[in-house]
């Protein structure tokens, strides 16, 4: 063949593939809001999970036979298998293509959820929840990442704000729904009530998601190494989170041994999947070098920690301090939860189109101002708060939490190759997951510590001949004796709900110093707002070209 011939069809074929990518684009450019329903409704199910059952866990305990540190595997192994799974969602994508890859996690969520829902004993159950974790990690970062590679840029705004809006309203819902459900039917309807929302999800991710020409699948050798040693770090580290509390931390050798295990591991494996000799690495840690998306991380680490470690706290708040039912806690949480929505659908609005009305970095650090001052009201709440108080305050933070993940989220995969989008999402939400359990852990041991410390400088003012003690001594004692009680018994009375007051004072100040510390977590990590740059402007659907 002659040279001009060659160049004719090297150009044919140029031309063939354009025209496959643009009837692609064009096909996708006709459902791509049905593709963000199926999507939206998949991250839904998945974060919902993973607060839903906390409060079952009790009924659950009581069905099964099983005590509370043993049932409280079924969260753990939850988290455990999805932390694991999600920073290697990209190399999953890339093997076996983007549409199969989310129709099989669907698919394994959903089975895995009925199998939960009909489990008889507690390792049934825990086994069936380290799969469901693990189908589940594909409906947050793989989906994240396709409507950054469907929608256009001008789009992405709205887009990111309406998949947002399921990532950050399901944990605040999720235990209202779950108090719900338990207390009108039983556990294993939070499990069932997945089978439909899947098979809603199924439809249309399968019926309108394809994938274009361009995004080829990838047949290369497996990184087994970076893997084994992605899971040993990884698992190992989320469970000293999960369980460092229950075992006084590093005064177990066991959660020694781990930690160990853990930051070797994961320190190997940065070390392998950075070398030159690694030539198919399950995690491309080449993406961090953009600066947007690792400010963007740290953020989502702080994030997390606000949002996971702020839904745990609140309802052990609000049930052992103000003395709220299950039910109650969940619908106090719910105004916060509708706040966050309401911000959300405004960011997207506000940074939507070619030209947004807003720079995403002012966005953000209203959001950070407007938590900061919810958290400042949450930590000098007393024991006299009532239900209006604190949903006041959790009204402000779910609006300082909407103005701020939309923003960051444009900010990460603003300047980002469209073909890295799947990388980076495995790890922002990685890092979203990891930030909430590094919170909870942090934040129940805080409160425990300091409730001992309070207690201590409380009892110091309990001294013989202090008159505010021996006037409520005398005021107590009078109650109790009015009430049939003899004198000596009046006297017994009033001290033990004098100490019982102490507890809850204590308690009370315990609680507020952890609000505290999620302030002066998101105070640290605002600097890195610095290194965001405003995000590029119009530009095609990522997924193009």
């Amino acid at each position: 063949m002659t040279a001009p011939s060659r160049a004719s069809g090297t150009s044919a074929a140029t031309a063939d593939s354009l025209a496959a990518n643009d009837a692609a684009d064009a096909e996708l450019n006709r459902h791509r809001w049905l593709i963000l329903l199926g999507l939206i409704t998949a991250a839904i199910m998945e974060v919902l999970d993973t607060t839903i059952v906390n409060v079952a866990l009790p009924q659950m305990a009581g069905n099964l036979g099983a005590t509370f540190d043993e049932i409280g595997w079924v969260a753990t192994a939850y988290i455990l298998s999805n932390v694991i799974v999600l920073p290697m969602t990209a190399f999953f994508t890339a093997r076996f293509g983007r549409r199969n890859y989310l129709t099989a996690s669907i698919a394994i969520f959903a089975f895995a959820s009925f199998m939960c829902g009909t489990s008889h004993t507690l390792t049934e159950l825990v086994l069936w929840r380290v799969m469901q974790g693990a189908g589940g990690a594909a409906l947050l970062s793989t989906a994240q990442a396709t409507l950054r590679q469907v929608f256009p840029r001008e789009q992405q705004g709205m887009v990111q704000a309406l998949f947002i809006l399921g990532i950050i309203v399901a944990p605040t819902i999720g235990p209202t729904l779950g108090g719900w459900i338990t207390d009108n039917y039983n556990w294993n309807w939070i499990f069932f009530i997945n089978i439909p929302i899947a098979a809603a999800s199924t439809f249309l991710v399968t019926g309108f998601l394809h994938d274009p020409p361009w995004m080829t699948r990838r047949k290369t050798d497996i990184d087994w190494l970076g893997i084994g040693l992605l899971t040993v770090g990884l698992g190992t580290l989320q469970y000293v989170l999960e369980e460092g509390r229950r075992n006084d931390w590093f005064q177990d050798p066991l959660i020694v041994r781990l930690a160990i295990v853990a930051g070797v591991a994961l320190a190997a494996m940065m070390w392998w999947e950075l070398s030159r000799r690694n030539k198919h690495p399950v995690i491309e840690f080449q993406v961090l070098k953009n600066r947007e998306l690792s400010a963007s991380i740290f953020l989502f680490l702080a994030l997390g920690f606000g949002l996971y470690g702020g839904v745990f706290i609140f309802p052990l708040f609000t049930q052992t301090i103000l003395n709220f039912t299950p039910t109650e806690t969940g619908l106090a949480l719910l105004p916060g939860g509708i706040a966050t929505a309401v911000a959300a659908v405004i960011c997207g609005r506000l940074l939507n189109g070619a030209k947004p009305l807003v720079d995403g970095r002012i966005l953000i650090v209203i959001g950070v101002g407007v938590f900061l001052v919810a958290m400042w009201q949450l930590g000098h709440l007393t024991t006299a708060a009532g239900e209006p108080d604190a949903r006041a305050a959790l009204i402000i933070r779910g609006f300082g939490l909407g103005l701020l993940f939309t923003p960051i989220n444009n900010s990460a995969y603003g300047s980002l190759d469209p073909k890295t989008a799947q990388q980076a999402s495995g790890l922002i939400n990685l890092a979203r997951q990891l930030g909430g359990s590094f919170g909870i852990a942090a934040l129940s041991t805080y409160v425990d510590k300091h409730t001992q410390l309070h207690r201590v400088d409380l009892v110091s003012n309990i001294y013989a001949g202090n008159p505010a003690l021996v006037e409520r001594q005398r005021a107590l004692t009078a109650g109790f004796i009015a009430h049939g009680y003899t004198p000596l018994q009046a006297a017994h009375a009033a001290m033990g709900a004098i100490d019982q007051m102490v507890i809850r004072q204590a308690s009370m100040l315990s609680y507020n110093d952890a609000w505290m510390l999620i302030m002066m977590a998101f105070v640290i990590a605002s600097p890195a707002i610095i290194l965001l740059r405003k995000p590029k402007g119009s530009g095609a659907a990522a997924g193009a070209h």
